[in-house]
């Protein structure tokens, strides 16, 4: 996935030296003819490097390119991403564009969000309302019958080709994919996370995959759709918590959308989380927002604590994304989101404060209003009654 990488200065090996060259090339490229020779090229030696199951010549080009070629390395992370998520495979009823999707959902709760195996019922109920409302029509698809943490996604490129390929095969004989829950990562808990819903679609080739890219249809109608009939069957999955349904996608569209939405959805978890456990409104909230450096700008963080106290109480971590760096006024963005969730004094500090978390447990440190870095911690008598979440 595109991402801020970090930079390592180390000798590439032969087949990332290769890949650096054909991307290269297609930045270069001035006609369609050309754009295709190289595609084709890129297309055989990136599949080359997924079938290793390692990702090592992939990532060592991607790093050079981001180096040296903004451009090219855009070209060649658009190719790594189609192939790891797509393509085009021969089934009985004859070849078929084949596409790994996602279906992201962000969730918070003051309990642990679950991740769980899906019943028969459920999975079928879903496919139903996919079909209905986010592919096009005549697409086939299969669901893994998972909710997943990102933690147990697949990790990389190739794990992710190679995931895909067996929900690929579970989709040409009509079955789903049946995911055995114990040989996944353990799940980090946090207040407020992305579960995601994993498919694959076949379609023919050259016919629409998505509603939205059909005649009548639009990504606006798609999503209220789903989340209004999908959004019943998501809850059953989720208990206890509130869910807000994204728009299912290509993959890695749908891991950066659920990346984004999830930062200020994060913080507004974060301010009903703290109005339930605190019985305040959010007008009798602080919120303390800071850039976090270690060499170059890593994060941004964010102490909330009460209107009337320098204590913090909880904290959040808004991640960059993309291209972001501290030239974006990330500050402002992240203010104006609470300010919106009705905190009642958000207090942006200009000044750059550490990358620290604490030596006993690891967790990040969070500002205080007065400037400080400090250990985000409830009080004990916080404890509130179990809620239902809506």
């Amino acid at each position: 996935m595109k991402h801020r990488r970090l930079h390592a200065h180390h000798r590439m090996n032969r087949d990332a030296e290769r890949l650096v060259w054909l991307a290269n090339g297609l930045a270069d490229s001035g006609s369609r003819p050309e754009d295709a020779y190289w595609e084709t090229q890129l297309a055989q030696l990136i599949l080359g490097q997924m079938r290793t199951g390692r990702d090592d010549g992939l990532t060592q080009a991607l790093d050079r390119l981001y180096e040296t070629n903004g451009r090219a390395y855009d070209e060649l992370a658009d190719l790594i991403e189609s192939h790891a998520e797509g393509g085009l495979i021969d089934t009985p009823d004859g070849p078929r564009q084949a596409l790994l999707i996602g279906v992201p959902v962000l969730a918070w709760s003051r309990f642990n969000i679950p991740v769980r195996n899906l019943t028969p019922d459920l999975v079928r109920d879903l496919k139903v309302q996919l079909g209905a409302h986010v592919l096009a029509a005549g697409a086939r698809v299969a669901l893994a019958d998972y909710l997943f943490s990102p933690d147990q996604l697949p990790r990389g490129y190739a794990a992710t080709r190679a995931f895909a390929e067996q929900l690929w095969q579970a989709a040409q004989t009509g079955r789903d994919m049946e995911v055995d829950a114990g040989r996944l990562a353990e799940s980090g808990q946090f207040i407020s996370d992305v579960r995601y819903l994993l498919a694959a679609v076949l379609a023919t080739p050259g016919a629409p995959v998505f509603r939205w890219n059909e005649a009548d249809g639009s990504r606006d109608t798609a999503l209220a759709q789903w989340q209004a009939q999908g959004g019943a069957l998501i809850s059953s999955l989720l208990t206890g918590c509130s869910a807000e349904l994204l728009l299912p996608d290509a993959y890695f569209a749908a891991w950066r959308r659920a990346d984004r939405e999830g930062r200020p959805h994060s913080l507004r978890a974060a301010v009903a989380y703290l109005q339930a456990m605190l019985d305040v409104p959010a007008s009798g909230l602080r919120a303390a927002v800071a850039p976090s450096y270690d060499r170059r700008l890593e994060e941004w963080r964010i102490g909330f604590g009460p209107r009337d106290s320098a204590e913090v109480l909880h904290g959040v971590v808004w991640p960059l994304l993309g291209a972001e760096d501290e030239t974006t006024d990330m500050g402002a963005e992240i203010g104006q989101v609470l300010k919106a969730a009705g905190v009642g004094e958000v207090v942006v500090l200009e000044q750059r404060f550490p990358f620290e978390f604490c030596e006993d447990c690891g967790a990040p440190m969070f500002p205080n209003a007065e400037g400080e870095v400090v250990h985000a911690e409830m009080p004990e008598e916080s404890e509130a009654p179990p809620m239902h979440l809506h």
